[in-house]
């Protein structure tokens, strides 16, 4: 047993999908979470700019005593899990590619695999080498998806009209959406790929848009999904579970709190009541 919370950190809203998913499956867990919403997308940054972005908010969550961190963002996980497993030996971190590589051999069936994510991510060859570990003969197609990330931080979700109209205003994201991921996604479609794998935590928030689009015969891997499920394997293994007490939530973002509150709170699928804005350095 273990009363001690998750650390979750992302470079911005993303990373809420896997909170989501990890409250799902464990919700007597308690979090903090951190959003570099000042420094967000990350997936334009050089590989040393991510690794001390990363480490800085790995110390700001280690200031909360938390007994586990969930590296929430895909572009951190592609090039600082390395130098933050050597800088923190006795924390137990757990990333956000593996759990999504693995997914994704389970479900092929043809052995063609297709990856979205940031440039960074994409650039890293992160996925290629996690997929050929589990399944040396498969054929991995990756395509950078760059202005998804933006956009969702924006409030661009597939759940934006059902959930909050006064926020759609009069532009129709939805139509932007799916003609900006059908020019993402038909190279990917062109070479059969029967499985698709979300290589950023802000993609499942479009997910219904990236399935209609790449069509209802491609599975497609929600790795925020996959990296909770490792989570709640790690925390029951361990006997890291809460057992007892009131769940708490805390959210922090290195800038604009307000509009974390709100679109967060649609990815999220709950209210987030109170964010705090704090300075990482």
């Amino acid at each position: 047993m273990n009363n001690k919370p998750i650390g979750i950190f992302d470079s911005g809203l993303g990373g809420l999908t896997v909170v989501k998913a990890i409250i799902d499956l464990l919700p007597n867990e308690d979090i903090v979470y951190f959003g570099d919403t000042a420094r967000v997308p990350y997936g334009n940054k050089s590989k040393e700019t991510i690794v001390r972005y990363s480490i800085q908010n790995t110390k700001f969550l280690l200031q909360y005593k938390i007994k586990l961190l969930v590296v929430a963002c895909n572009t951190s996980s592609s090039y600082a899990i390395p130098t933050l497993k050597k800088l923190y030996k006795n924390l137990e971190i757990v990333e956000v590619v593996t759990p999504g590589a693995k997914a994704a051999v389970e479900h092929t069936k043809n052995y063609k695999i297709g990856v979205i994510g940031t440039k960074a991510t994409i650039k890293s060859n992160s996925y290629v080498k996690a997929i050929k570990k589990f399944c040396r003969k498969t054929k991995i197609f990756c395509q950078p998806t760059p202005l998804f990330v933006p956009l969702i931080e924006e409030g661009w979700v597939d759940k934006i009209r059902s959930i909050n109209s006064d926020y759609y205003q009069t532009i129709n994201h939805e139509n932007i959406l799916r003609q900006l991921a059908a020019e993402y996604l038909t190279p990917l479609k062109k070479f059969g790929i029967d499985v698709l794998v979300l290589g950023c935590t802000h993609y499942p928030a479009i997910k219904t848009i990236i399935q209609d689009v790449i069509g209802r015969d491609v599975s497609v891997v929600d790795s925020s999904l996959e990296t909770a499920k490792e989570v709640k394997k790690i925390v029951e293994q361990r006997s890291l579970c809460k057992k007892y007490g009131k769940t708490k939530y805390k959210f922090f973002v290195s800038d604009d709190p307000e509009s974390f509150k709100k679109i967060g709170s649609l990815l999220l699928g709950q209210e987030i009541k109170y964010v705090e804005k704090v300075k990482i350095e």
